[in-house]
């Protein structure tokens, strides 16, 4: 039997055993965690979920935090004298192994969810579904210079609070401006303080 699970923004296809490296969750090497967003389960007979399989996770074993291979950018701007920046970036992935594929009770396991830094890491499998998560989510468009499609980007890399933004260190920032393509807008608008502003009030 095998799943096509989600995390992280990204789709994965695992089976029993499999290990993997998937966007930083927040939990540490020998926790048990769950992965709620399951799409499809196959085997001898395939279910397609609309959008998520009801009831069916993946249960998986944190084996390390490890960092993912250095990015080198290199950003030039034309017309302008002495514009260009070298950065380099380590992704940080948590490194986690597949114990059991579940096809139901999801929900009665109690297993801590899946999720990722910055997140409340006291959830347990009983989450939401990923539809609840986003009508319940904050307004990120608050901040500054977030418009529609910002948030729509924002909401599909599973940053829906701004708690999440508070607790951004600068690797997270970094990891976000490479993966969404924000070139230093976090930085620029100071999403980070008005997050905690907006939690203040």
């Amino acid at each position: 039997m095998f799943a096509v699970m989600k995390t992280g923004g990204k789709q994965y296809k695992v089976q029993s055993g499999d290990t993997l490296r998937v966007e930083k969750l927040a939990a540490d090497a020998g926790e048990t965690v769950q992965f709620n967003h399951v799409l499809m389960l196959g085997g001898d007979t395939t279910i397609v979920g609309a959008p998520l399989v009801d009831g069916a996770a993946v249960q998986a074993e944190v084996v390390d935090q490890v960092k993912g291979d250095k990015v080198i950018t290199f950003v030039k701007r034309r017309r302008k004298h002495s514009s260009k920046r070298t950065r380099g970036h380590r992704q940080q992935l948590t490194l986690v192994r597949v114990t059991s594929i579940l096809t139901e009770g999801a929900n009665d396991t109690g297993v801590k969810a899946a999720v990722g830094t910055g997140s409340s890491t006291g959830m347990v499998a009983d989450v939401a579904p990923a539809t609840d998560a986003i009508a319940s989510s904050d307004d990120l468009k608050v901040l500054s210079g977030v418009g529609p499609a910002l948030e729509k980007k924002l909401l599909a890399a599973g940053v829906t609070s701004f708690a999440q933004i508070a607790a951004w260190t600068e690797e997270d920032i970094a990891a976000y401006n490479e993966k969404l393509s924000f070139k230093g807008r976090i930085e620029r608008e100071g999403w980070v303080d008005q997050a905690k502003a907006q939690i203040a009030e």
